[in-house]
């Protein structure tokens, strides 16, 4: 723990330095990264690395987003597709969990014994090149001020953006609600919600693309939808047996479109639960102070439900723990009713910041009175409760949020629309983007995107899960804008993708890749002086594969 300690020291007086200068204070850099994601620290570290200055201008207060705010289960697809910066974050998570005293619950080896599976021994952490994909939220946030640190990035935080100002195509600087301005040659934007994209004019979409638009299959409204649904019959009426009387709470009004048409719905966020077993490590959770257990009858039926069916309902169909290290979890979504807040983040990509802060408001609460509810309400089976009262927040993550996660799933949001566009045919081999930046290997994936009433039964919306046929090519084209519209900006996250295709590129592994090769070719345009649609691919592709990364698939 030391050596977070002095991580976080030298972060606060390296990153917060000017904090407390005139509100008109200027900042100029080669390149300006706006969104401390992970994929904002590989682009800023990458830049430095290619001796350019670089600065990360946050709107919140972390570093890292989802991989430091409780997504410690990776998704990854297939491990060897990941090189780069990226890969390096893994190794070094590696060697944090080398050392005996970074085991503080639990050892090494009761660890990845829990663990089982391909990660079952705790040799798998030897060697300079391994590699862990499981660990904890504060052990990622540090690892990310260690490296910006290392390259003395300076890091702007709490910097809500406020406007862009252009000449011409050209974004020339952005100014934050407190009045600083950042000027650079080069533009990033690194954020989940593509906000500098949309500010400076770029085209983008939400939602949904109807399938016969590029010619998909996955992309739309879906027919059915088989997996994480309600697998007996749930009336979904406050009434049971009346429509009359309205829809129960968590219900979707409407028949939910016609299958295979496009929608401005966006796939359900969640938070990524760290929480833990561990009694001397464990707080309570909270209800909401809103908590209202009537909110949560649809789950209370579906228990109902289950058991009359005669099922014999278990925690685990409720949500999916994934064991990291010390005892601690990532919990995702699983099943029916979940950990997933269905239908209520449609006006979050658009939204401002008070928009926002309220839906990730209740997204909390929703969160905290379905585990409230789960653990106390006597219509849930007490084998079900006895286990979730079982489990609280860690009182050693998330310290200023109350050991609640610093980050909400954004899965989606807007995303460019760019003279390339990354579809399913790409995730399915049918078509090979010629100037690949990074390999994507997750499943086609999307989680639900509304829960709706069907032949006077409750049904989710929305889910697709389907591999693709191996790790494929991301065209450089995605990540810049058309010419006519921005000629200094990369987008390494809200790429130009159809819905489905960005379900299968949006992890954080990928990211990092995306915001390491949106920063190389940045660099390349700087010493060019030339717009970022003009980049020597050749240029960009020697440098890429000479820091590791990985362009191609031949196995």
């Amino acid at each position: 723990m030391k050596t977070q300690v002095v991580v976080r020291c030298c972060l606060l007086s390296f990153c917060l330095r000017g904090s407390a200068i005139r509100s008109a204070e200027v900042i100029e850099s080669d390149i300006c990264v706006y969104g401390g994601t992970s994929a904002g620290v590989a682009a800023a570290v990458q830049a430095r690395r290619m001796g350019k200055t670089a600065v990360i201008v946050e709107f919140g207060r972390h570093l890292g987003g989802l991989t430091s705010g409780g997504l410690g289960a990776t998704d990854i697809g297939n491990k060897a597709a990941i090189g780069g910066i990226a890969r390096e974050f893994y190794q070094r998570v590696a060697a944090h969990y080398r050392q005996s005293s970074s085991w503080t619950r639990e050892t090494a080896d009761e660890y990845f014994t829990r663990r089982g599976g391909a990660q079952a021994a705790a040799s798998t952490l030897n060697g300079p090149e391994a590699t862990l994909w499981t660990f904890e939220p504060h052990v990622a946030e540090d690892i990310f001020f260690r490296m910006i640190n290392e390259a003395r990035t300076p890091v702007y935080l709490q910097q809500r953006l406020a406007a862009v100002k252009k000449e011409g195509t050209r974004i020339v600087e952005i100014v934050a609600e407190g009045g600083k301005i950042f000027r650079a040659k080069m533009f990033i934007d690194a954020t989940y919600e593509g906000d500098l994209m949309a500010k400076a004019g770029v085209s983008c979409f939400v939602g949904r693309e109807a399938n016969s638009k590029y010619g998909e299959t996955l992309d739309g409204i879906r027919a059915g939808t088989p997996k994480h649904q309600f697998i007996v019959p749930v009336d979904p009426y406050l009434k049971p047996g009346d429509s009359s009387s309205g829809l129960l709470p968590f219900i979707q009004p409407g028949d939910g479109g016609v299958p295979g048409d496009g929608d401005r719905r966006v796939q359900t966020y969640n938070f990524r639960l760290c929480l833990t077993t561990n009694t001397e490590n464990r707080m309570p959770i909270a209800p909401p102070a809103n908590y209202d257990s009537t909110k949560y009858e649809l789950l209370a039926r579906y228990l109902e439900a289950l058991v009359a069916a005669g099922k014999k309902p278990k925690l685990a169909e409720f949500w999916n723990p994934i064991w990291m290290p010390n005892e601690k979890t990532d919990i995702n979504n699983n099943g029916g009713f979940s950990t997933d807040f269905i239908g209520m983040n449609y006006g979050y990509p658009d939204g401002g910041y008070s928009a926002r802060a309220r839906i990730w408001k209740e997204h909390e609460d929703y969160t905290r009175g379905f585990i409230h509810f789960l653990a106390t309400s006597p219509r849930v089976p007490e084998n079900i409760r006895v286990e979730m009262q079982k489990f609280g927040l860690c009182k050693d993550e998330f310290l200023d949020t109350g050991g609640w996660p610093n980050q909400l799933y954004v899965r989606e949001a807007r995303r460019m629309v760019a003279d390339y566009i990354m579809t399913e045919h790409n995730c399915r081999g049918q078509e090979a983007a010629a100037d690949s930046i990074g390999l994507a290997a997750y499943n086609m994936d999307s989680h639900n995107c509304q829960r709706i009433v069907k032949n006077s039964h409750v049904e989710n919306e929305g889910d697709v899960q389907v591999p693709p046929m191996k790790p494929y090519p991301i065209s450089y084209r995605s990540i810049v804008p058309k010419a006519g519209e921005c000629e200094n900006l990369f987008v390494p996250i809200c790429l130009s993708a159809t819905h489905i295709a960005y379900g299968s590129i949006r992890m954080e592994p990928v990211f990092m890749i995306l915001g390491q090769s949106a920063a190389t070719a940045a660099c390349l345009a700087i010493d060019e002086k030339v717009a970022a649609q003009k980049v020597n691919y050749p240029k960009l592709r020697a440098r890429l594969l000479a820091d590791r990364q990985i362009l191609e698939w031949r196995k």
